[in-house]
């Protein structure tokens, strides 16, 4: 499975941001071990879950120490069970003390977030709807959870502000009317995908009628999003957002939309229960 990669520049970035928080001008406990000491580690998880960080703790420990080894036993992506190892670290043992901590903060939240998009991902076997992810992301951290998503068998919405149109109601009344804001968004960035989000199907006709790219249907029911189907036989992409659950979401994918959108993916997940043991002991 191929997994798009993340931007270095991004997960440079979070990590340089996370030592600085955690280690300030020095780490005062790993001082106790001797400057040569030298140590093995090996880091497990303590339940099933499927992997995702991997890009951010080898950048901790580049970061803390370039001459740590890290042997990684899975890929980004992939299922492991409860026990599973999932690297091992060696180099100075100040160094793997140092990393430890920002290293499985970012493995523990970025696989907590793929297994539980990989869990409703679950849910849409055999059908063609995709499930898309939103900006209800931990600041500082969406380029990272929506590489999450991606890992977790998820597809990414727009990443920002910046790279796709989102009209929504309160744009609508400011710009006058659904399609007075297609035909701005249009002109100011020419290229760029144009979604506007109905609350109604007059609202949808509308918006088809003004050439959309993709309609947000906001909290329909299963019967408004069927015949939203039908009124749009193709002319755009139809996402569904709101209300949507663990229950609701096969019913929803079966009225025909094209995605269903979820807030919880990034916004609600648990981390990943990890541990770090040393093998040899310092010194």
């Amino acid at each position: 499975m191929h997994i798009t990669p993340p931007d270095p520049r991004a997960v440079a970035e979070n990590v340089r941001a996370a030592l600085a928080e955690d280690i300030g001008d020095g780490d005062i406990t790993a001082a106790l071990v001797a400057p040569d000491a030298r140590a093995r580690a090996r880091i497990i998880t303590r339940e099933a879950a499927v992997v995702c960080g991997r890009p951010w703790v080898d950048e901790v420990f580049r970061q803390v120490d370039a001459s740590v080894r890290i042997n990684w036993k899975c890929e980004d992506g992939e299922r492991v069970v409860a026990g599973a190892t999932l690297y091992e670290l060696e180099g100075p043992a100040r160094a793997l003390l140092t990393g430890e901590r920002t290293a499985l903060n970012f493995l523990q939240l970025l696989s907590g977030t793929a297994t539980r998009c990989a869990a409703f991902a679950a849910l849409l076997d055999g059908l063609p709807t995709r499930l898309l992810d939103t900006r209800k992301t931990i600041p500082g951290l969406r380029v990272a959870q929506k590489y999450a998503v991606r890992c977790g068998g998820g597809q990414n919405h727009r990443i920002g502000l910046f790279d796709a149109f989102l009209v929504k109601e309160n744009h609508i009344a400011a710009c006058g009317s659904i399609a007075a804001a297609i035909t701005t968004a249009r002109r100011n960035a020419p290229g760029k995908p144009v979604e506007v989000e109905v609350e109604t199907l007059s609202q949808l006709e509308e918006a088809l009628a003004a050439g959309v790219d993709s309609v947000l249907l906001d909290n329909f029911d299963l019967e408004g999003m069927r015949r939203a189907v039908a009124i749009t036989a193709g002319r755009a992409k139809l996402e569904a957002s709101g209300g949507v659950s663990e229950s609701t979401l096969r019913a929803i994918a079966e009225t025909g939309v094209d995605y269903i959108s979820m807030g919880t993916l990034t916004k609600d997940c648990k981390a990943i229960d990890l541990s770090m043991r040393f093998l040899t002991e310092p010194g």
